[in-house]
């Protein structure tokens, strides 16, 4: 995500020489080379302009001190102007209402339906609600089925109403069913098409006009660049949304939309998503998307997640195992669970300042743990428990049960032990 454009903004800010003051020479062909960065972003032409107009304005006559370098400051005035860009602050979900009703818009393909899922799961995980899915594409079999088996992943009442073929009469009667069984949130996703059409637009107003929801949200696929800034547009027009949730973040995303879709729409990015897995869902923070497009990481959002699937009694428990040096293969993969909830490797990695760079060009599959978890499934309930046990035989036929060989069983606990004398160092010297 947003590879290219921090390798290009890197590049712009070593442009800029001199020292004591950035004037309207020394900072002229850094502010030419920012806006070509963000056009082979795919961000907006007109939103490009304003943004490099505005960076120029702040920056012409500053004084540079003497700590910080020419380069250093124009990176501190990027950042502050990319927050604004995307909107500054994060903004929260309407949730009033007896229920409060979500209605989900987006063309076919941008992840909508899987949003829907995610969106449940973070309103009961996270915010402790009751919520119902409502499968209101009456056109598509399949996006009923595929939001029956997402619901029944993240344990989520979804009402199919398969025999309702209205979708404005389906999503009043599931929003009554939810009023009187108590749930506190309803999410309503509609039908997509391939392209914007009259058909789709009539049918979504009609759909918001007679269950007046909250929230109107716009789900729209990131990689899609400069036409994902055009579709909210129109959409915006005839349905003035609330907000907009951005999906397939993880993947090749050029940054265009995120960086356009504020300005043009004049709506807040309210989530993004980064994966497939029900947890792969971030609220939308812009200073903190400001930082990992300038190459800074986003520590706070790391620490965020990693506080989520923190157990403090099962730290607790591990703690004291690690102080008797009986840390074994169950707490190893006790762990390493915890670690694979957190979310892709790639996008953790993305989180640590420096680390896109380090690894650039390096492929982070999350496949990379299931030979380690293939050599501790292949051995007995005593090897896992007692790591000491394993002599040469019995490495040999965890090689032959885990599809590994016996460097890749050796190589593995090789790495555990040294895992485990480093926790005991880590222990040792909080006692001090």
């Amino acid at each position: 995500m947003f590879d290219n454009l921090s390798e290009r903004l890197e590049r712009s800010f070593k442009i800029l020489k001199g020292e004591g003051r950035i004037t309207e020479i020394n900072i002229a062909e850094t502010v030419k080379d920012i806006r070509k960065a963000l056009l082979e972003a795919d961000v907006n032409y007109k939103t490009a302009k304003q943004f490099t107009d505005s960076v120029k304005a702040k920056a012409i006559g500053q004084n540079v001190m003497t700590a910080v370098r020419p380069g250093q400051l124009m990176v501190k005035i990027t950042h502050d102007e990319l927050a604004a860009l995307m909107g500054s602050e994060a903004v929260e979900l309407n949730l009033k209402g007896s229920p409060a009703i979500i209605l989900l818009s987006g063309l076919q393909g941008s992840g909508k339906t899987t949003f829907a899922a995610k969106l449940a799961n973070y309103l009961q995980t996270k915010k402790g609600k009751k919520v119902m899915l409502v499968a209101d594409d009456v056109y598509r079999p399949a996006a009923i089925e595929q939001l029956r088996v997402l619901g029944e992943q993240i344990n989520a009442k979804v009402f199919t109403g398969e025999d309702i073929s209205n979708p404005v009469e389906k999503a009043k009667k599931a929003i009554a069913e939810a009023r009187t069984y108590g749930y506190d949130v309803v999410i309503v996703d509609t039908a997509g098409r391939l392209a914007v059409d009259e058909q789709m637009m009539n049918e979504i107003a009609a759909i918001k006009d007679a269950i007046q929801p909250q929230e109107t949200l716009f789900v729209v696929d990131a990689m899609t660049g400069q036409d994902a800034v055009n579709t909210a547009k129109a959409f915006n027009d005839r349905l003035d949304f609330d907000g907009v949730i951005l999906t397939k973040l993880d993947g090749d995303a050029r940054g265009g939309a995120a960086l356009s879709i504020r300005s043009v729409v004049e709506k807040p990015i309210k989530f993004i998503g980064t994966g497939e897995k029900m947890e792969a869902l971030d609220v939308f923070h812009p200073a903190r998307m400001a930082d990992r497009i300038l190459g800074m990481g986003d520590v706070v959002s790391l620490v965020e997640r990693a506080q989520e699937q923190y157990d403090e009694e099962e730290a607790r428990r591990i703690s004291k195992r690690i102080a008797k040096n009986q840390f074994d293969f169950n707490d190893f993969l006790g762990q390493l669970n915890q670690i694979k909830k957190m979310g892709s490797m790639k996008d953790l990695m993305g989180m640590i300042p420096g680390m896109d760079k380090a690894l650039k060009g390096v492929e982070i599959s999350d496949d990379a743990f299931k030979p380690v978890e293939a050599i501790i499934g292949s051995m007995t309930p005593e090897e896992r428990a007692n790591p000491a046990l394993l002599n040469g035989s019995r490495k040999n036929r965890i090689a032959k049960g885990s599809g590994t060989s016996i460097v890749e069983v050796n190589r593995f606990l090789k790495q555990f032990e040294q895992t485990s004398k480093m926790m005991r160092k880590v222990q040792q010297m909080r006692r001090r």
